[in-house]
């Protein structure tokens, strides 16, 4: 499988805008939207070739300031988040550029690629109880416990020219009966979640949101704020987190550039990973499987300068997500893709698979 590498950058934003006579989805009389309000809006490009993840977002940062703390309808007469994210396409133009997001709250956005195909995502929750009844004797989720579960759903389709793509509203609408079904409840209770994985509990709301929503793409599930699950109807990916403090410096950029100084950064690393589904146990991959079998490379860079790694010729994001993808290959051998974030939203992506659903900053 050929790897693909996109350097990513997210900036925000704050504006006001109000939505009317939205073609597409028109928005009812009296919509809330159709009201003078404001947003924290968050702008997101993914890019192949970069330069380097600084530059990226440098251009970013320069391009939505003219946006930021004004009406948006003096720049665009229907300020939806996919016009939004044409508007930023156009005037950014970079050589490269796969995809433009805009998130108008934490919960929602727009991810838009050059051929106007759109990603729209809006993310839910609930709490619920559960236990894990396949699991060997000891392991922690054989007890029962529970979760502040989030659930984001995905509609992909192509705008053809219009404002926005499925309504907001409309995946809240889908989504109400199910929240009604697990929030406050224990999942093992309900029929078709007696071993409630992560992965069943995709499938399951898959399931029944399907038929009622055709644009549904993927359905994700956060178990904890570190690990979850994808589900299209046919594929399963699972995806853990991992964080680690590290010191660097890039001694090959340009005189002057401060990144030639000693500094550091919090890191967010993504690993995902696709296998088949364990029809037993209900999963694909225990994420303490995985997060035991990346121990040894974590503690690597954890709190490490990362110069001095062996086989690092120069630790930019790049170069360091090919390091954890070759010290890797052994110990997880269903890793596809690796995020790496130096900075909120500011990394890149590296992905050797086929199936990549997205996930909000």
């Amino acid at each position: 499988m050929n790897e693909t590498l996109f350097y990513v950058a997210a900036a925000p934003f704050e504006a006001a805008c109000r939505v009317e006579n939205a073609q597409g989805s028109p928005l009812p009389a009296g919509h809330r939207a159709r009201r003078l309000h404001g947003h924290s809006f968050l702008a997101k490009v993914r890019v192949q070739g970069a330069q380097s993840v600084g530059s990226l977002h440098q251009q970013l940062v320069e391009c939505v300031a003219p946006l930021d703390y004004n009406d948006l309808n003096q720049f665009l007469s229907i300020p939806t988040d996919e016009n939004l994210a044409r508007w930023v396409r156009a005037h950014m133009a970079l050589p490269g550029m796969a995809s433009v997001g805009v998130q108008s709250t934490l919960h929602q956005g727009a991810d838009l690629d050059l051929a106007d195909n759109a990603h729209i995502w809006r993310r839910f929750r609930f709490e619920a109880a559960h236990r894990l009844p396949n699991v060997h004797a000891g392991h922690q989720c054989g007890r029962m416990h529970g979760h502040g579960f989030e659930v984001i759903l995905h509609a992909n389709q192509n705008l053809q020219a219009q404002d926005m793509g499925v309504d907001f509203d409309r995946l809240e609408a889908v989504w109400q009966p199910l929240h009604e079904q697990l929030h406050n409840h224990c999942l093992n209770d309900i029929a078709g979640l007696e071993n409630p994985t992560s992965e069943m509990l995709a499938a399951w709301l898959w399931d029944r949101l399907k038929p009622e929503l055709d644009a549904l793409s993927w359905v994700s599930v956060y178990e904890t704020v570190t690990a979850g699950c994808h589900y299209d109807g046919q594929h399963y990916r699972i995806w853990k987190d991992q964080r680690f403090e590290s010191a660097l410096r890039l001694e090959h950029t340009v005189p002057g550039d401060s990144v030639r100084r000693l500094h550091g950064h919090s890191y967010l690393l993504r690993l995902h990973l696709t296998s088949p589904l364990d029809q037993v146990m209900g999963w694909t991959v225990d994420y303490g499987d995985v997060k035991e079998a990346f121990t040894p490379i974590y503690k690597q860079l954890d709190h490490h300068y990362l110069n001095d790694l062996t086989g690092l010729e120069q630790p930019d994001p790049a170069s360091v997500a090919r390091w954890i993808h070759s010290q890797a290959s052994t110990s997880l051998p269903q890793l596809d893709r690796i995020d790496l974030y130096e900075t909120p939203g500011c990394g890149v992506v590296l992905s050797w698979g086929e199936h990549e659903p997205g996930l909000p900053v």
